[in-house]
């Protein structure tokens, strides 16, 4: 007598059924689009120092050179998984899901993706469908299965989506899929304070170390391991343990989450990116001297004020690196003032420290409103104040940025944010890299690996 399919198994045989004919032309660009826009932002990390620290850690290990590494070299898939997407997730650029109670990143995939597509030799088209089931699975499971109020990271459900993409990619079979889930998804629990206090350079790890152990869990499946059957519903599973009870049919879900994802216009935390907008508007339209301004007052949704603005998350105005800069609001709206925009640039160590910034940022104030949270996700609408030392009230007010699903970005748009990231590189590599993605579908995944592993950054004598 054959036993009834879990969750996990019938998730395994959605994946292994899954069919790139079935993806809109919307999701196929997508795809295509959030891929240069990573790449883009791994090339632009390559000089910083965590993940040099982590290109030289993988050097000394060793192992098998088999995938990848962007910027040069090669090693195992598990490790290349890891240096891949800690470039990737470094400058924190890279784009977001925003379900109701839970933000992700879903091009965190890419890295894992990408190495198990290289590991297997596949086509472009194949890793690109890869790719579209990893982020179904993640942004799937942010909507139906939040995370982060029990106190849990969002890489929880990343683990299950890396760990289908990954193994979709190597090409394995129902069962294998089922249990290379499974590991992952018991294996990669993470807790929130990653994102939550006094942060570190571990809020961009998280997710790449469980890319990591997605691969390497569709590794060991690969190779015969098995998995928890009931990781899902079973008792201490993950309804029982951290999610609560849920339920999704995952023989009738589509590809085309890809397509509500949004592209950060501002290397900064994605609640912010309205705000910025709008202040920089306001800057740009009353010319107020930053010694003259009293006061930022910023009006916002309650997921901006807790994550970012110095709600349930910890206070957001004692700001010495980058892992605080990144995920405070009043420094955002500071750097932005003072600076015209919100790049790499406005993280550099004597940036954030310099007397100009940390006094403005203590001239903001944030609060939430329930109309705006109640907008949240269709909208990241808010309001922005300015007072003056002499009294005058200027404001703005906004719904959503350039990027956001209301204005999505353009390969236009994209491709000028890459061209930004890349200036380091080789002119005619980095257009040859651009090109090889627009064109993805149509050629082997190592026509783009290996234009990866040519990249050379200036101003970095370790890759001479």
């Amino acid at each position: 007598m054959s036993k009834e399919r879990t969750m996990v198994e019938q998730l395994a045989e959605w994946v292994h059924n899954a069919d790139w004919t079935k993806l809109s032309d919307e999701a196929k660009e997508a795809l295509k689009g959030r891929v240069l826009d990573s790449i883009g932002v791994a090339i632009g990390a390559l000089n910083g120092e965590p993940v040099k620290n982590i290109r030289q850690m993988t050097e000394d290990l060793g192992g098998e050179s088999v995938v990848t590494l962007i910027g040069g070299g090669k090693t195992t898939p598990d490790y290349a998984a890891f240096f891949n997407g800690a470039a990737v997730r470094y400058l924190d650029f890279n784009d977001s899901y925003l379900a109701k109670e839970e933000t992700g990143h879903p091009s965190d995939n890419i890295a894992p993706v990408l190495a198990a597509a290289e590991y297997a030799d596949t086509s472009g088209k194949d890793f690109l469908l890869a790719l579209a089931i990893a982020y179904q699975i993640q942004c799937r499971l942010s909507d139906i299965a939040p995370v982060r109020k029990h106190g849990f990271d969002h890489t929880v459900q990343g683990a299950y989506g890396a760990a289908a993409g990954a193994a979709r990619a190597m090409g394995l079979n129902n069962s294998q899929i089922a249990n290379a889930i499974a590991i992952a998804a018991t294996g990669y629990n993470s807790l929130r304070v990653t994102r939550t206090g006094e942060l570190s350079n571990w809020k961009g790890l998280a997710y790449p170390n469980t890319a990591m152990g997605a691969v390497h869990a569709s590794m060991l499946a690969k190779y015969g391991i098995t998995g928890p059957r009931e990781v899902f519903e079973g008792n201490k599973g993950l309804m029982d343990s951290i999610a609560g009870e849920f339920t999704i049919d995952w023989e009738t879900e589509d590809l085309e989450r890809v397509t509500d994802t949004i592209i950060k216009r501002f290397n900064a935390e994605i609640h912010s990116q309205s705000s910025i907008e709008g202040l920089l508007e306001l800057r740009d339209r009353e010319n107020i001297k930053p010694k003259d301004i009293k006061e930022i007052r910023l009006t916002t949704f309650d997921v901006a004020y807790n994550i970012i603005g110095g709600g349930e998350e910890g206070g957001k105005k004692l700001i010495r690196y980058k892992e605080e800069a990144d995920h405070s609001l009043p420094y955002m709206l500071a750097a932005a003032y003072l600076d015209g925009q919100v790049m790499p640039e406005q993280y550099d160590p004597d940036r954030i420290v310099r007397e100009d910034i940390q006094e403005l940022l203590q001239k903001v104030d944030i609060r939430p409103d329930d109309s705006y949270s109640s907008r949240f996700p269709d909208e990241m609408a808010c309001r922005i104040e300015l007072e003056t030392n002499d009294g005058q009230i200027f404001e703005v007010e906004k719904r959503d940025y350039q990027g956001f699903k209301t204005q999505p970005a353009s390969w236009d748009v994209l491709m000028e944010k890459y061209n930004g990231l890349t200036r380091d590189i080789d002119n005619t590599l980095a257009g040859k890299i651009a090109d090889t993605i627009k064109n993805l579908e149509n050629v082997k995944v190592s026509e783009l690996t290996e234009l990866l592993g040519q990249i050379k950054p200036e101003e970095d004598e370790s890759y001479e």
